[in-house]
């Protein structure tokens, strides 16, 4: 396999003619978005896995400190604490929290809520703090910039008025009781 490589390799430099340029023109930006492609997704996989983990550690104090009031900055704040690698995270961060009915489960109303960075700032459009023994749903809405963001994936990926892409979470956890 080397060899013949080597060979081709070779060819390559012996041939004058131009008949190789035109593979390697046509080749050369197919594996260059492949790379971007791939550099792309791996960052977006980090970020949604950091995103998940400072959600989670955000609901699991959430549900552990019975007895405190939570606001919504405050559990964007800790939400923003525990990943560390969302760039800009306070204002590209959205929280919505509901009660739920498990016997009636429907989800969230409409679509994603996020921030339009474009946009001027908004409150939250839905936190409601839960009481005991209440199923409660949190989605955490990011905006980011895609690395690359005019070709392969980030060029597919939905943006809004600023160029920012979203990512979604959520979590949920049970109301314990204040006593």
């Amino acid at each position: 396999m080397i060899r013949r490589a080597a060979t081709i390799l070779r060819q390559f430099k012996r041939d004058e003619n131009g008949q190789m340029l035109i593979e390697f023109a046509l080749a050369v930006p197919l594996i260059f978005t492949l790379f971007m492609t791939s550099v792309e997704m791996g960052i977006y996989s980090m970020r949604q896995m950091f995103l998940d983990r400072g959600l989670d550690m955000a609901v699991r104090n959430v549900r552990l400190n019975t007895g405190v009031n939570y606001t919504h900055h405050d559990i964007k704040v800790m939400i923003c604490q525990y990943s560390h690698f969302l760039e800009d995270c306070e204002t590209a961060l959205k929280l919505e929290l509901h009660p739920i009915d498990p016997r009636a489960f429907a989800g969230f109303d409409s679509p994603e809520d996020c921030a339009d960075i474009s946009q001027p700032v908004t409150p939250s459009r839905t936190f409601v703090h839960g009481g005991e023994h209440q199923l409660m749903l949190v989605q955490a809405c990011y905006m980011f910039d895609p690395v690359f963001p005019t070709s392969g994936l980030g060029y597919a990926l939905t943006k809004d008025g600023s160029g920012r892409s979203k990512m979604i979470s959520l979590s949920g956890f049970v109301q314990e009781p204040n006593s």
